[in-house]
């Protein structure tokens, strides 16, 4: 599904800050394998995600999504195929826009705009059937201004907007770092809901380690561009969160974290 191959990456190169966080990196996902990773700062999480999604260029390597070689894809075209949810809730929709107006752009991602009317009135019961997914009643309130909702009714609303359309991967880019702790709860159990119907294909990047293991199918620790943990089926199954904890404190210490 997802192929990493020997994948350098090198920031400021040629100069005295330089840095090189992945050498020859490589990393497989199969196809509906929902992967959470955890490592502390500068561990190369975020890195690996913008990587993917081609927000960041590579010194060599591949990156190979169904088989196809996608380096010389511009990133506004991988995303496509691609979904993304940010860490803050203000990010992936327009806070002027309404619900529908916001579902409407979303489920026109990839395709041609020409001199018609922006929003489909005949997909408006597809986007309440979406909505209705969450369970928050969001889809008696297709007119309301996405930028009037709380973050976590946001965030689930933007969840949505990035699994409407067909897609190849769902990027989650620590989702729930900018939420109160309930909230928190909310949207990893409807992202973990929405996953299994949909029948997706995840990452999530996380800092919380009890989430890294109760949600997903795997789990992946990264430390200064390289995986030192990597836990599927049943051993992901088993895995505790003492069982990672006093890994993932000794590599924050070493890093000053």
């Amino acid at each position: 599904m997802l192929e990493l191959k020997n994948i350098t990456k090198i920031y400021n190169p040629g100069e005295i800050t330089e840095v090189c966080l992945f050498d020859n990196f490589n990393l497989s996902i199969k196809k509906g394998e929902f992967v959470s990773i955890v490592g502390s700062n500068g561990s190369g999480k975020t890195s690996l995600l913008n990587i993917i999604c081609g927000s960041i260029p590579v010194e060599d390597g591949e990156v190979i999504i169904s088989g196809k070689n996608i380096n010389k894809i511009k990133d506004f075209r991988r995303y496509e195929h691609i979904g993304r949810v940010y860490q803050n809730p203000a990010l992936g929709t327009c806070p002027e826009l309404t619900i529908l107006e916001n579902m409407s752009l979303a489920d026109n991602k990839g395709k041609r705009f020409g001199l018609s009317f922006a929003i489909n009135r005949s997909r408006i019961n597809f986007y309440k059937e979406q909505l209705s997914i969450l369970g928050l009643g969001l889809e008696d309130k297709l007119d309301i201004k996405i930028g009037s909702l709380s973050g976590g009714q946001r965030q689930a609303v933007a969840l949505v907007m990035a699994t409407l359309t067909p897609l190849d991967f769902l990027i989650l880019d620590e989702h729930t770092a900018a939420l109160d702790p309930k909230t928190a709860e909310i949207i990893m159990e409807l992202t973990d809901k929405v996953v299994r119907e949909k029948q997706l294909t995840a990452m999530m990047v996380t800092h919380n380690l009890r989430y890294a293991v109760e949600y997903g199918s795997r789990l992946i620790m990264m430390d200064k561009g390289h995986i030192i943990m990597d836990k599927d089926g049943e051993e992901k199954k088993a895995t505790k969160v003492d069982d990672i904890l006093d890994i993932f404190t000794k590599i924050s210490i070493e890093c000053g974290n």
